[in-house]
């Protein structure tokens, strides 16, 4: 992320932070989502809810 300015272009480089930054905020969205579950539904998906915890969350009102 930091050398992608001097070898693909300034706007090559804002596109690519943008994307990571939306995928890091569609994760943290999807973790809060996925916390409203039950234990039971978290693990039967496969996930904990220390995992989703570490993982970050948040809600977006959209």
């Amino acid at each position: 992320m930091a050398n992608n300015g001097a070898k693909r272009g300034f706007f090559r480089a804002a596109m690519d932070n943008l994307v990571a930054a939306r995928s890091r905020q569609a994760a943290r969205y999807v973790n809060g989502a996925l916390l409203s579950m039950d234990d039971e539904t978290l693990k039967a998906n496969g996930y904990s809810r220390e995992g989703l915890k570490r993982g970050g969350s948040a809600y977006y009102p959209f």
